[in-house]
């Protein structure tokens, strides 16, 4: 239907009067309609997988909802927060991932401010580590935090310090790096609980420590020659090693043969004393028989050792048929 413009103002009057009336007649159910779509929109909501819903009435923590579609009183009487509770968050220190990839690329700009820290010993190190956590209290989270990500930072960067501040520049970066990161996340966790935040730390990650580029090819050129150094002593407590118990070892076989020798030695002067005690005991006995016997003996013992033997005897001792004049003893 076309638009007809009215001819005069009467008519126009009229037109613009009924236009009014009808407005009036519709105008009810167009705010009737704007308050239902109002309250669907502000009452029913849903809650993901990894989150839950918490509930609060005029301000007052009220309740909380688990993952699905849930109702709640609108027009801000009771208010929605939404709270990824098994969602595991990250923040980095020293370093900031740009896209997490199979090459993952990181941001050029200079974090020397949270990364620069000093050692027990009094050097500087380039620190750079990430904080695992996610939220275990939603309601704590929401009563007692503003900032969740924000006072992780923070008191993940002050427990670090101390704890490098604890140690010396060769624990740090070698044996007690592993000690580090239990020592971080043990204190961080204390102190978010004292805090009542609502936040579990899952795990502190020592990513690098090293020395800062201005010093790096110093600081290398230092462990070189620390390096050196306790190669050198470890090869000498080798060859000590090596030399020391090899010389008492021989030392000892030294000492054992002796004492063998000695003991072989008293043994058989003890024998040869006993030997001739118990001769003497005998010549005391039988004096004739006795010399004969030993002479006879030493004749054997001596003559075959001899190569020509001239044996003279005018008076014809009988000891002569007695022995064995053959040469070689034969």
């Amino acid at each position: 239907m076309a638009f007809k413009i009215p001819d005069t103002p009467e008519e126009l009057f009229r037109q613009g009067r009924r236009n009014f009336e009808h407005m009036n007649q519709i105008l009810p159910l167009l705010l009737l309609g704007l308050i239902l779509i109002i309250f669907l929109f502000s009452s029913f909501f849903t809650v993901g997988p990894d989150e839950v819903g918490v509930i609060r009435r005029l301000g007052k923590y009220d309740r909380t909802e688990p993952p699905g579609l849930h109702w709640k009183l609108p027009f801000n009487i009771e208010k929605l927060n939404i709270v990824k509770v098994q969602r595991i968050m990250k923040e980095e220190f020293g370093f900031r991932t740009t896209r997490a990839d199979v090459r993952s690329e990181y941001d050029n700009g200079n974090f020397d401010d949270e990364s620069l820290m000093l050692t027990g010993d009094v050097n500087v190190l380039e620190v750079t580590w990430v904080v695992q956590f996610r939220i275990k209290d939603p309601v704590k989270l929401l009563f007692h935090v503003r900032d969740a990500r924000a006072i992780v930072r923070d008191i993940s960067e002050s427990v670090m310090r101390q704890a490098i501040g604890d140690s010396s520049v060769t624990e740090a970066l070698t044996t007690r790096r592993m000690e580090i990161d239990v020592e971080v996340q043990k204190k961080l966790q204390e102190i978010l609980d004292s805090y009542d935040a609502g936040i579990q730390i899952q795990s502190i990650i020592l990513q690098d420590v090293n020395p800062p580029e201005a010093v790096k090819a110093s600081f290398n050129e230092v462990n070189e020659a620390k390096q050196e150094m306790e190669k050198v002593v470890n090869q000498a407590w080798e060859a000590y090693n090596k030399v020391v118990p090899r010389a008492k070892g021989e030392a000892e076989k030294t000492l054992q043969e002796a004492e063998g020798y000695a003991v072989k030695r008293t043994n058989r002067a003890k024998g040869d004393a006993a030997k001739f005690m118990a001769t003497w005991e005998a010549y005391k006995t039988a004096k004739d028989v006795t010399q004969k016997r030993l002479y006879l003996e030493t004749l054997q013992e001596v003559l075959p050792k001899a190569g020509k033997k001239y044996v003279f005897d005018g008076k014809g001792s009988p000891v002569l048929p007695l022995l064995n004049m053959n040469e070689g003893g034969k």
